[in-house]
């Protein structure tokens, strides 16, 4: 196995630091996994069910690769598919998932030869024979990883009963919703008026209310982050119910009245969140569904999303401004997808910090296409050259996946490779207290200090 002690750690001073976060417990504040596979203990059919069932990461390398439809999301038995993936994993020089799958089967299963078409069958064989012990199974997969807290991707209109069910049964990981309400915000969507249908409010100001019985919801089984989704970031001022109105009346409403109404939504949204502590997370530029085809044969988030490259610093500042005059500024994560924007948002966060919060504004860790190791070291480099890295809250799976969790320890190799290089190039001092403070700060302790969990 490529995979050895020194992987990605060029110096003896990163060596050394990443000896010091490999073993720490992983705060998980943002990801995609499900509170009721959880909540129900669930038991993987078998590798591809686990590694490759609904990882639209992997399905977009397997299209790249010639791979037919039919072995990726279609009807082809599952080891097919399976060694479909392995039939690419060779090709991936370069790319993170590489690393990462070859991670999860080292530190799962313990498998050290490379995945491969030659490898595949056994690699299998030996997956799938692990997956039938109770260890193995959704909750067993989250304590080997060392794992002290979830949090999960939920809508304002959910029960939350798995929830409750995981917070019931003892279980050592605390699994924590966060609050999305992006169905109830993108009014310009076409399921908004359905939704809003669904939900019993009739207008603008039952809305809010319903907004405000959700959150205090939430926060009584724990929540303490908010996330939003923006393809672009809004700022425009007006009346926002009458927008509501015009498009609950099944009118189309144009892009500055939805600018109107999105903004409005947000600062009660920020306001709220700063009352109770919470912390709001912001992602930027995602442009999706961009092969109709495929979403209308597959429906969203099945691999056809990519990154935009719009404009946001204008309206990005004025809108935390609003935030910020309103009193109802709150903890706030900015996620942005294109790295174009990197330097937007390292010196963005500096305009609005305060105490007693250190870092109140935070840079988020490298999202989705920029998830990988060029993506993290240019987020971390801005942040350093701009603000204060030292109070970074590190990195998040944003995953569906109950083995993504090596991915902590892909980040905090990065990590430590970053730090340990400035220190071997004379350009920080070789303080190994001030050092291993600050990376413990990085892959734990910071997150754990900010979020309050």
């Amino acid at each position: 196995m490529f995979i050895k002690e020194d992987f990605m750690l060029h110096s003896k001073t990163a060596q050394r630091l990443f000896d010091v976060v490999k073993d720490m417990p992983i705060i998980d504040y943002h990801c995609h996994l499900s509170p009721e596979q959880i909540a129900k203990n669930y038991q993987f059919k078998n590798a591809f069910d686990l590694f490759l069932s609904g990882d639209h990461y992997k399905w977009r390398q397997m299209r790249t690769n010639g791979i037919k439809e039919e072995y990726i999301t279609g009807t082809a038995p599952d080891f097919d598919k399976f060694m479909a993936w392995a039939k690419t994993m060779p090709m991936l020089i370069g790319n993170p998932l590489y690393h990462w799958t070859h991670l999860e089967l080292l530190r799962y299963f313990g498998v050290e030869e490379e995945l491969d078409e030659q490898s595949a069958e056994r690699i299998w064989d030996r997956c799938n024979e692990l997956l039938a012990k109770e260890n193995f199974r959704a909750k067993g997969l989250i304590e080997q990883s060392n794992v002290e807290v979830i949090c999960t991707t939920d809508d304002p209109a959910d029960s939350l009963e798995y929830h409750r069910e995981i917070a019931k049964s003892g279980f050592k990981t605390k699994v924590l919703p966060t609050f999305r309400p992006d169905k109830a915000i993108e009014i310009g969507a076409d399921a908004f008026v359905g939704y809003i249908k669904d939900t019993g409010v009739k207008s603008f100001d039952e809305l809010i209310s319903w907004i405000d019985s959700r959150i205090d919801f939430f926060s009584s089984v724990g929540c303490r982050l908010s996330d939003h989704a923006l393809a672009r970031v809004p700022f425009a001022e007006g009346n926002a119910a009458a927008v509501f109105e015009k498009r609950m009346s099944g009118a189309e409403t144009d892009a500055k009245e939805e600018e109107i109404y999105k903004t409005a939504m947000l600062r009660h949204c920020a306001q709220r969140y700063a009352e109770l502590g919470w912390t709001m997370q912001i992602h930027i530029g995602a442009l999706r569904n961009n092969n109709k085809r495929m979403f209308e044969k597959l429906g969203p988030d099945t691999g056809f999303d990519s990154i935009n490259d719009m404009e946001i610093a204008e309206k990005l500042s004025r809108l935390l401004d609003s935030f910020n005059s309103d009193g109802g500024l709150p903890k706030v994560i900015l996620y942005p997808l294109n790295p174009k924007d990197n330097y937007v948002i390292g010196a963005m966060i500096g305009n609005f910090q305060s105490a007693p919060t250190a870092g109140k504004l935070q840079f988020g860790s490298g999202w989705w296409f920029c998830d990988q190791r060029d993506g993290m070291r240019e987020q971390m480099k801005a942040l350093a050259n701009l603000g204060m890295l030292s109070h970074f809250v590190g990195m998040l799976t944003d995953s569906r996946s109950f083995v993504s969790y090596p991915r902590h320890e892909y980040f905090r190799r990065i990590m430590c490779d970053l730090i340990g290089g400035w220190v071997e190039d004379g350009e920080y001092p070789c303080n190994l207290p001030a050092l291993e403070k600050i990376v413990k700060g990085i892959a734990h302790d910071n997150a754990a200090e900010y979020f309050g969990f």
